[in-house]
C-alpha cells in the first residue's frame, strides 16, 4: 500500500476528504496524490501528526497505525489540533499507569 493509500485510507476513516485535509494541513491541493512512493518529510510528519500515528505507519513498516506510548510526547493531537504541554503530561501519566497495571495482571 503506498503513502497516499495509506492515508486516503484514514482520510475516510474519519470522514474528511482529502481536498480538506490538505486545506487544513496548508497543503496546495494535489499535494497528497503526489504521494504514491515518497513524500516530503516534513509534510509526511504533519500529516502523521494530525492522524495520530507515525510516519513508519505511513512509509509502510508497519501495519499498526497507532505510535508506541514513548512517541506521544511529539504527536499528541486532538481534533487535528496539538495538545497543550500540560495535559500531554496528563495524558502520558494516565497512560503509563494503565499501561503498568495491565502487565502486573
Amino acid at each position: 500500500m503506498s503513502i497516499y493509500q495509506r492515508i486516503k485510507e484514514l482520510a475516510k476513516n474519519k470522514n474528511i476528504s482529502i481536498r480538506e485535509l490538505e486545506h487544513q494541513l496548508g497543503f496546495p491541493n494535489g499535494t497528497l496524490q503526489k504521494w504514491v512512493d515518497n513524500a516530503n518529510s516534513q509534510k509526511l510528519k504533519k500529516v502523521a501528526n494530525y492522524f495520530n500515528v507515525s510516519t513508519d505507519y505511513l512509509l509502510g513498516n508497519g501495519e499498526r497505525p497507532t505510535a508506541d506510548l514513548d512517541d506521544l510526547k511529539t504527536i499528541m493531537m486532538f481534533g487535528g489540533k496539538p495538545v497543550p504541554e500540560e495535559d500531554k503530561q496528563t495524558v502520558l501519566e494516565i497512560l503509563r499507569r494503565l499501561r503498568d497495571a495491565r502487565d502486573h495482571k
